[in-house]
């Protein structure tokens, strides 16, 4: 296979302003309202294009975050200030896919990333060099790599960082300077590279997992912060999770979501339980696992069920395709969450009606 052949090639998982591009042309079409500098739809467009709705001739726009209004209006709002936005919120809150859209809504680009690890150095937020360069020219323009965070600064885009609080505290406080004073210093060439107008910064954390950084004073006062809750009610995380589900699948080529989201609902209705501590109509408490249980897992496990009916059964998810991964993401700690899950088992779902199938499927794989 040749390289153009590669290229040719449609990617796994496109980028938000590439899979949306439609979506995004559409609304760029109809958009009348003001627009911050550099921004490629105002404001109303793009909590439009983040919530869904429907434009003039009909067009309709799809939903990308299932939430409450105003948490996308606060975080378009920020980005319209010089306040960077931080998204804040325990896995599975869809920070890190509200972050891409918004900057694909913004920006027309989403790809000015860093990624928060506990290897990021300090190179990923401020620049690099071209070793081979410095060392036979010395420090120059030409040897020096511009970081994503320095590109959007000069570019006048939006920058992204993911999993901050997974940085450590010393590269995390490279970005005060950027966020306070809009410059990026570059003491080797005694410059200095300024932000134009239209440069934001997103970021997003989350303070739930181990291995976290807790962000500096300093650098938390520069940022707007906006909570990214879970979903309000059992009814909106089947929703988020059939719709995430489906864009999934349809790039695997995996069968669609079933009809009515039984099994869907079966999977979100057990992460709901065991992660609040009680059953949906309140009468059995429960204990908790040590996962998260987050809506992210639940499209995991939905997603992996429906890869097991396509390749190992007849196309339909049924309850034995998900009972594996619902076992997979409760019982993390093979002590402690093994005993949470059989009490599950037996005193909730064993007793639950219409729940029979579901119940011998998960005895079965967790035996």
């Amino acid at each position: 296979m040749t390289q153009s052949d590669v290229a040719e090639q449609p990617a796994l998982r496109p980028h938000a302003e590439d899979a949306f591009a439609d979506e995004l042309a559409a609304l760029a079409a109809v958009d009348d309202r003001p627009r911050p500098a550099r921004w490629r739809l105002s404001p109303w467009a793009v909590a439009t294009y983040l919530l869904g709705g429907e434009l003039p001739q009909g067009r309709v726009i799809s939903p990308k975050y299932v939430g409450p209004r105003r948490v996308v209006e606060v975080a378009v709002s920020t980005l319209a200030t010089d306040r960077a936005l931080l998204l804040l919120g325990v896995p599975g809150t869809a920070k890190t896919w509200l972050s891409e859209h918004l900057a694909a809504a913004v920006s027309g680009d989403s790809t000015l990333l860093v990624q928060g690890t506990a290897g990021t150095a300090e190179e990923s937020i401020r620049y690099g060099w071209n070793y081979a360069q410095l060392l036979a020219q010395g420090p120059s323009r030409e040897a020096l790599v511009p970081s994503p965070v320095m590109r959007a600064m000069a570019e006048g885009m939006t920058a992204r960082v993911e999993e901050l609080t997974r940085m450590p505290a010393d590269v995390q406080d490279s970005l005060i300077t950027v966020l306070s004073e809009k410059t990026l210093p570059v003491p080797e060439l005694g410059e200095e590279v300024q932000a134009v107008r239209g440069f934001n910064l997103i970021a997003t954390a989350n303070d739930r997992d181990r291995g976290v950084n807790e962000l500096s004073s300093a650098l938390r006062r520069r940022f707007n912060t906006v909570v990214l809750p879970l979903p309000d009610t059992a009814e909106a995380e089947v929703e988020i999770v059939a719709r995430r589900v489906g864009q999934l699948g349809s790039s695997l080529d995996l069968p669609p979501a079933p009809e009515g989201f039984d099994e869907i609902r079966r999977v979100v209705t057990v992460f709901r339980e065991l992660r609040e501590g009680v059953t949906e109509d309140g009468r059995t408490k429960l204990k908790s696992p040590s996962g998260t249980l987050s809506t992210a897992e639940a499209i995991s496990v939905v997603t992996g069920g429906l890869a097991l009916a396509a390749h190992f059964g007849d196309g339909v998810l049924r309850a034995g395709d998900v009972a594996a991964g619902i076992l997979g993401a409760v019982v993390r700690d093979p002590a402690s969450d093994q005993v949470v899950w059989q009490e599950y088992l037996e005193a909730v779902v064993r007793e639950r009606e219409g729940w029979k199938d579901f119940y011998r499927a998960c005895r079965e794989v967790s035996v």
